[in-house]
Parts: C-alpha cells; structure tokens; sequence
C-alpha cells in the first residue's frame, strides 16, 4: 500500500488480478542473442542525424505501464531465463523474427503484457504460479500472438465504429433507442475480445509446440488460472464464477480456454513431448519475492504491518485483507462487510474534524463526529449513511500524513461497531524492533524428504490462510497427490 493513485488494467487473466486493455496497444519488437542479451546493434552512420533526446512513444508508453505495476523487479536469474525463451520463441519461426524483451513488474497480481515497442512484461505473480517453462513460454507466445495477429487495430477500429453508430442513434432516434445500440455495440466488443483471446491462445500453443515446448503448458497454466481465481474467491467469501461468466466480460470462461488449449494440444502430440523444464524454472525464481511489495507493507492474517511508514493494525475477526497501491482493502461475510483504509493530503493546520465534515464523505452525521487520541495520535471519528449501507470512518494523523479508516455494512448494528471501533483502536506505531523482525515472503524451491507430505510442507508456507490449498496451486498439484521424494517444490518462506 503505497497510496499511488492507479487505474491497474490486466491481460492475461483476470484471478489475481483484474481486467486489461493496455494489451490492445500491441506490436514491434527488438534484437536478442542466444543469450539472452541484447545483440549488438551496428554502428550508427557518422551521416545519421542527430537525436534530441526527446523522449519517444514507446519509452513513455513503457514507463505509464512499469509505474501502473509497482515498477520493475530486478532479478537476474529469473530476467535471462525468460529472455532466452522469447530467443528461442523467436527462432522458431513462429514468433516475429526480432525477439522480444522481457520486464518483469514488481506486483503480485498475475498478469503478462506485450506492447508494440516490443517490450513484454510478466508480473512476479505469474512467474510465482507457473510451474515450467513450457507454462511460461505459452504465456509469452500468446502475448506476441496479440501482437502479430494486430488485435490491438482491429478492436480500435471496432470501437471506433460502434461509438460512431452509437452517436447516430442518439441522434436520429433519441435516448431510448440510443442506449439500445450501446448494449449491443458493448455485446459485439465483448464477443469480439473473447474471440482475440481464444485466438491467440490457439497461436501461442502452435507456437510453443514449434520452439520444443510442452504443447500442453498451456492447458496448464490455465488450469492454474481458474484455481487461483477460485481459492482468492474462497478467501474472500464469494462465488468464483467461472463456470457462469458475466456475459460483457472481456476474456472467455477459464474452463473454455483450457478446453480449446487441450484440444489445440491434441493435434500437435501426446501430453509429455516437448521441453518441461521444471528444474530449470525453479531455479530461475528460487528466492523472488512473494506477494506484497515490502515498501507497501504486509497482511499477515488480519495483521498489516507497515515499516516503511511506521503503523499497524488489525482487522476485525473474519476479515480477509488484501492490499493494493491505493488502498488496504478487507472483506467479510461474503462481502456484508468491507474496510478500506488510504491516505490524503491534509494541511497540518486543518483541524481533523472539520476535515471529517468537509463534504468528502456523503451522509457523514455531523453530531455523530468526535476528537479522539488512539494510542497517542490525533484522530477523528464519525458515522455515515448511504443508501443502504451504514459506515463507521475515523481519519487518522500520523508521520505527516492522514489516514482514513472507513468500514461499512449493511446493519450497523452497537456489537459490529463495537468490532469496527477495537480495529480502529488498534491504529499505532510500529516499534523498531517489530519492523525489523517484519520480513518479505519469498519463493523457496525445496526437495521433498522420503516421508514428507503435502501437509507437511504446507505447514512450512508463512501463510496464515488455508495453507494446503496455497501449496497445492503454487505447485499445480491436486488434493491428495503424493509427493515424490527428492522431487522439488514451491513454499513461501520469510
């Protein structure tokens, strides 16, 4: 949670993540060697014109997209293990002829991206929950494939023309007819995309089956895919949904892509040809970060600590936390309850419960607001009413900022805002020696002993939440698989 205001968009897949149209500005690409370097370019003619050193398109494109994810997250090992797959996407002959780079972002929603600079990008979170580099080369050929089939213009151009017929409408036969038009224009948009979708996934699986990858690391990743959005469901307290996807959603159903891979799959080989390379992926990630950015802070359970701003809290019972750029988010009861906590900009001569009444929160009950000290620091608290929903707010002054603390529910009832008030109470300053004692999770390969378990080395996951099930994704295992001894797997560590 750093509080960067950012419209996050998602590509590959929406199940750590969230939905994306920063991957319809695609195409281009730029030179790599065998090695993962980039070759070297010839030399510039003594006769060429000079550059300004104005920035370009592309570089600026690269940079809104490395900011909107939390930058870029160097790590060597993983960085020339997925630039020598794009090399050998490449010379496949299945790929644009130029290889593209690779970038990976510093965030742990799962999602992959390719721009028409020739940049590619994969987020820590994908690199985390694919298991081989046949995934992982399935994720990028599909990726590219967007690319050289140019959805990006195809659905520029079919947007452009339904906002055209749109505005005729609106025109020629008034409001009701108007918004007719716009319910189908965003039908036809959304069948469209999802047939982008299918397309490049029947691509890249070609694609991965030409360069010597595992045909089916497609069908896999996928699979994966549509557990994670499940199990994140599940934390949450809702429905995943896949099997019944809103009919204006952008990508089709996990369940219809895996089909369509596995039958793309069929007509190249048997399951098991083609390069895996388990091991050798393993090793490239062993050590990456795992969720939470450490400069945003970290959810351990309904715990969020934050070293680098100096605070903590805890959530009331049942509350699922989830943390993001903008916010530290929380849900309970299926979502019947909710808490957001963000920060503002706030003079320092303001006085915290005028700031409270200043209009920024509609239904705020002026005579309910009053001056508290938590823990030593300044504080304002308030209660509000929208619609059906009643909201407990406290705004908070703490390190030069002001934070604010905002739960809602349904019912209000004096027992849950008595919950609301105790997470609100727990607001303080971090100790030092809590800070330090506060460390990054982190992606640790291990080999399983002669006796070891799922359970058993689930256990040794730092997560607080449903341990087995997290382990199981991670290593796109079913319940109930026996490990194999000396085989290794993915654990969460601190």
């Amino acid at each position: 949670m750093s509080f960067v205001p950012a419209k996050i968009l998602s590509e590959y897949g929406a199940p750590l993540g969230v939905t994306c149209a920063l991957a319809l500005m695609l195409s281009g690409c730029a030179a790599l060697d065998p090695g993962g370097r980039r070759a070297d370019l010839p030399a510039v003619p003594t006769a060429a014109p000079r550059t300004t050193g104005a920035e370009t398109p592309q570089a600026s494109e690269h940079k809104r997209l490395v900011a909107l994810f939390g930058g870029e997250y160097k790590f060597a090992a993983a960085e020339i293990y997925l630039n020598g797959i794009l090399v050998r996407l490449a010379q496949s002959g299945e790929a644009p002829s130029e290889a593209y780079r690779v970038s990976i972002l510093n965030t742990p929603l799962v999602n992959a991206f390719a721009l028409p600079s020739g940049n590619l990008y994969v987020t820590r979170g994908l690199l985390a929950l694919a298991n081989d580099s046949s995934e992982i080369a399935a994720v990028m050929a599909h990726e590219i494939a967007h690319v050289s089939a140019r959805h990006a213009s195809a659905r520029a151009e079919l947007e452009k023309n339904a906002a055209v017929i749109s505005k005729a409408a609106s025109l020629i036969q008034g409001n009701q007819k108007s918004n007719e038009v716009k319910a189908s224009g965003r039908l036809s948009l959304a069948s469209f995309s999802r047939l982008q979708e299918l397309e490049a996934d029947q691509i890249g699986v070609k694609a991965i089956a030409t360069a010597g990858y595992d045909p089916y690391g497609a069908a896999r990743f996928l699979t994966s895919l549509g557990r994670a959005s499940s199990l994140r469901a599940s934390l949450f307290g809702q429905r995943g949904g896949e099997g019944q996807p809103d009919i204006l959603a952008t990508h089709p159903s996990t369940p219809e892509r895996i089909r369509q891979a596995v039958a793309a799959a069929r007509q190249l080989g048997a399951p098991g040809l083609g390069l895996g390379a388990r091991d050798e992926y393993f090793n490239a990630i062993d050590g990456m970060d795992f969720g939470d950015d450490p400069s945003e802070g970290f959810v351990r359970g309904r715990l969020f600590i934050h070293p680098k701003l100096g605070f903590t809290l805890t959530a009331p019972d049942g509350f699922a936390l989830e943390n993001s750029a903008q916010a530290l988010l929380g849900i309970a009861n299926g979502g019947a309850q909710a808490l957001r906590l963000d920060s503002v900009n706030v003079s320092s001569s303001q006085d915290l419960g005028t700031y409270l009444a200043s209009g920024w929160m509609e239904g705020l009950d002026a005579n309910s607001i009053r001056q508290v000290s938590l823990n030593g620091i300044p504080a304002a608290l308030g209660v509000a009413k929208g619609g059906d929903w009643q909201f407990r707010v406290a705004v908070i002054r703490f390190g030069g900022e002001v934070y604010r603390m905002i739960f809602a529910s349904r019912n209000l009832s004096a027992a849950l805002d008595a919950r609301f008030m105790e997470s609100i109470e727990s607001f303080r300053k971090l100790e030092s020696e809590e800070a330090m004692r506060t460390r990054p999770l982190r992606v640790k390969i291990v080999a399983a002993n002669a006796d070891e378990t799922a359970a058993s080395l689930a256990r040794r996951m730092a997560v607080t939440e449903q341990q087995l099930d997290q382990f199981l994704l991670l290593n796109g295992l079913q319940s109930g698989t026996a490990l194999r001894p000396e085989e290794r797997y993915k654990i969460v560590v601190e």
